[in-house]
């Protein structure tokens, strides 16, 4: 069984500052995740700060191009870059404490929200500091009830892919639930906990126990007072979506831009393609893997990452779920298999004669295969697992 025994080391934060303190310019590629996006933008502030040039791009590419300065991969290991990879401390907490090496102060909201959407809780993985200093500047508030990116509860209920429940891509549905529960704009306490208990019930009914595990992601939110969007939680949801489906907009957010329409509309489309992926899909259970056979195009690959994950933690019976279509595969897992090491054996074994590539880490990663196979797929990742 291919595990994550052979982890990247993590970089010693003091060495990457000297290195960086040494250029006058620094090119930024970060992979397309929520973490690997907000700590490009934690240390494209730093820079900032510190009057060094920078380039931000997001990248799903095997190397970084050739070009001026000193070269960083945020999230992966580059064979011609200094490299931050994912490993068990979140991109953006190591990235923090890069920054705070070389004498500035990393921005705690982003910073946490990258955390956040690395799937830690806000303190955790090494980012004690940056929620300290965040709850120090009055930025962060947690309080009870639901993490949601946007004012309206409605929308931000029907808008996330935190969780999976009735109400996911509804907004009608959501509208409802506030409705029957008497909770509306701005509730009290006593309002908060009952919407809560509610979506906690609606997204464990029936699902694994892991989910109840989960589903804690989505609740007792922190407050965002002087965000882009109203909670902690929903930041780094939006983080993802954008990393996933607009990189371009991911960037300028996560550098400071007032994108906020923007990225509401795009968490909207996000959810829009991850949750009716998952409405009917073909499933099969093998020894510790859950397969989702899906229908999606290639240009809604960008959904199933998200999809993924919500099938692993609400529907999957096993600690590894994989969501596939003709052309793209997700997987997510929990434990110590390697999810990123058995999809590049399954894309092998496709024999995909177009263009492919394979990223992630050990927990989570997705693949593009262009005229494979998917049953040789599903053969190749199973061999893979042993």
């Amino acid at each position: 069984m291919s595990t994550a025994a052979d982890a990247p080391t993590e970089p010693d934060p003091e060495r990457v500052a000297a290195a960086l303190a040494e250029t006058d310019f620094v090119r930024v590629y970060a992979r397309p995740t929520g973490d690997a996006l907000a700590a490009a933008g934690v240390l494209a502030r730093g820079l900032a700060g510190g009057n060094t040039a920078f380039q931000v791009r997001t990248t799903r590419d095997a190397a970084v191009p050739d070009g001026d300065g000193t070269a960083l991969a945020l999230g992966w290991t580059a064979p011609n870059a200094t490299a931050i990879p994912t490993g068990d401390r979140p991109v953006s907490a190591v990235v923090a404490a890069v920054v705070d090496a070389l004498g500035a102060e990393p921005d705690p909201l982003v910073g946490l929200a990258g955390v956040v959407a690395a799937g830690t809780a806000p303190g955790d993985g090494g980012s004690g500091s940056l929620l300290e200093e965040a709850e120090r500047r009055g930025v962060v508030d947690r309080r009870p009830g639901v993490a949601v990116p946007t004012a309206d509860l409605a929308d931000g209920l029907a808008h996330t892919t935190l969780v999976r429940t009735p109400q996911s891509d509804d907004l009608d549905d959501a509208g409802a639930l506030l409705d029957a529960l008497g909770v509306h704009e701005d509730p009290d306490e006593d309002g908060r906990r009952r919407l809560a208990s509610a979506v906690a019930l609606d997204a464990t009914d029936g699902a694994p126990d892991r989910s109840v595990a989960a589903v804690e992601r989505a609740l007792r939110p922190h407050a965002t007072p002087t965000g882009p969007f109203a909670t902690l939680e929903g930041t780094a949801d939006v983080f993802d979506a954008l990393a996933r489906e607009r990189p371009g907009l991911g960037e300028a957010l996560a550098l400071g831009a007032d994108v906020v329409v923007a990225g509401v509309v795009a968490i909207r489309d996000h959810v829009a393609g991850v949750h009716p992926v998952l409405a009917d899909p073909t499933t099969g259970r093998y020894d510790g893997v859950f397969v989702a056979r899906v229908a999606a195009t290639p240009a809604e690959g960008a959904t199933l990452p998200a999809a993924a994950r919500l099938v692993r933690d609400f529907a999957s019976p096993e600690p590894l779920a994989v969501v596939v279509a003709d052309d793209t595969v997700a997987a997510a897992v929990l434990g110590s298999t390697d999810a990123t090491a058995a999809l590049r054996a399954g894309v092998e074994a496709t024999g995909a004669d177009g263009d492919r590539d394979v990223i992630g880490d050990a927990r989570t990663g997705d693949a593009r295969f262009a005229g494979g196979d998917v049953q040789a797929f599903i053969g190749g990742f199973r061999e893979a697992l042993g």
